[in-house]
């Protein structure tokens, strides 16, 4: 297949596949950007907002999305999550002329397979947090009896439809508790508990080398003081622009790996995320997407987005350039009636804005009327995001805005910034 150059695209045009906040932000920041976008709706909920950007198309009417893809002609295909690859038609995508925006292939197992990282990372001798993989309830009683350690519980395979979404366990109590609760249909993963010094680095892997683009922070748990549950995705983050990797995560966990990613032809994002411990950093996970949380502040941080991913998709070098004086962005989101606890589902709730926005306001699971108003339609109502030249100034803008937004029963962490920065901090 001959790849297209970013000079010799004079309409260029990306479909993203998603739902919700990722899909809105995306086509919105891509079109600000000069391209026309579209979306492919890839679950069964936050429909509306990828449609204020462009046309949305649902797998109802469009079970193969190839058809659109050549329709439209896209240049530039941006999956969501990695449950793509798993599709019916994904090797009709792979085979189409349009370029996919991550990695395929063998590059797809850092995330997808658990214990596949923690063999990468043993072979590249990078720290990696002692773990098991059991087949079922027996052989995890088992593990933590001859390993007696608090565990983090995972799905061996990653997936938003996974079994088991993760579980983190800090006593050796509490993991055999929970061994007697969960899902064992694909098994389980079972990897210590580090603590909680957690941070992450975000790259993009193009023409074999590593372009490095932000430090970030995911503030997972449910409530101020990072008390509750870990939620089913962050309530908040904070991204500082580092294309020098400040705080090393890209030298001592991503730079080892670049034989591999040479050999699997890897282009496209890669996220790591790690726990300082005994003054190392020690990887908890890879993922090959930008992200749900910081994706939107990256892209928002650069300036030529489209030509950026459009380059990683074609495997070429990279040149990066951030916008003047946007260093740091916050993310805050605007949680719904009963989250964290999505079992518990309340009305179509009408959503008020007293005033206008200075920020980004990404819509998730809502819905709007003929008349304008929008109204719940889901557990995360939206993210609001700020960006500017220093951190303090990026939280202060983001909460500002996050303020004018009500729904009943609706609520945001406050204190997003105060804990867990920088990095190796708790």
């Amino acid at each position: 297949m001959t790849k297209k150059s970013a000079s010799s695209i004079n309409s260029p045009s990306v479909m993203v596949l998603g739902v919700g906040a990722f899909a809105y932000s995306a086509t919105q920041i891509l079109k600000d950007d000069g391209a026309d976008v579209s979306t492919y709706l890839t679950r069964n909920y936050a429909h509306y907002p990828p449609s204020i950007a462009g046309p949305a198309y649902s797998r109802e009417q469009f079970p193969n999305p190839n058809q659109l893809i050549q329709e439209k002609r896209i240049h530039l295909v941006v999956p969501m999550s990695i449950d793509w690859a798993l599709a019916p038609w994904a090797k009709e995508l792979m085979d189409s002329k349009a370029l996919i925006f991550g990695p395929t292939g063998d590059g797809m197992k850092i995330e997808r397979e658990r214990d596949f990282a923690r063999k990468l990372c043993h072979q590249f001798k990078i720290p990696f947090p002692k773990a098991y993989v059991a087949s079922n309830r027996l052989e995890a009683e088992s593990i933590l009896e001859k390993h007696p350690h608090p565990y983090v519980i995972k799905n061996p395979l990653c997936s938003p439809t996974s079994p088991i979404h993760t579980i983190l366990c800090e006593t050796i109590e509490d993991t055999r508790s929970w061994l007697r609760n969960v899902d064992y249909a694909e098994g389980v993963f079972l990897q210590e508990y580090m603590g909680r010094a957690e941070a992450g680095h975000i790259a993009l892997i193009s023409h074999g080398e590593i372009y490095s683009l932000v430090t970030n922070q995911e503030y997972k748990r449910a409530f101020n003081g990072n008390m509750g549950v870990v939620a089913g995705a962050p309530l908040g983050g904070l991204v500082e622009r580092d294309p020098d990797d400040k705080y090393g995560l890209a030298r001592e966990l991503i730079r080892p790996l670049l034989p591999w990613l040479r050999e699997v032809d890897y282009h496209g994002p890669i996220q790591v995320t790690a726990v300082r411990r005994d003054n190392k950093w020690h990887v908890i996970e890879y993922n090959i997407r930008i992200g749900v949380t910081s994706g939107a502040m990256i892209l928002r941080m650069l300036e030529n987005p489209f030509e950026v991913l459009l380059k990683t998709a074609q495997n070429k070098k990279l040149e990066i350039q951030f916008k003047r004086d946007l260093n740091f962005g916050c993310s805050i989101t605007l949680a719904g009636y009963g989250y964290p606890y999505v079992h518990v589902n309340g009305p179509l709730l009408p959503i008020e804005r007293a005033g206008p926005f200075d920020c980004d306001v990404w819509w998730n699971e809502v819905t709007g009327d003929h008349e304008g108003r929008l109204f719940s339609a889901g557990h995360r109502i939206c993210d609001v995001i700020a960006l500017s030249a220093s951190l303090e100034e990026a939280v202060q803008k983001a909460y500002s805005n996050i303020r004018k937004i009500r729904s009943l029963g609706s609520y945001f962490r406050t204190d997003i910034g105060q804990s867990l920065w920088p990095p190796g901090n708790i």
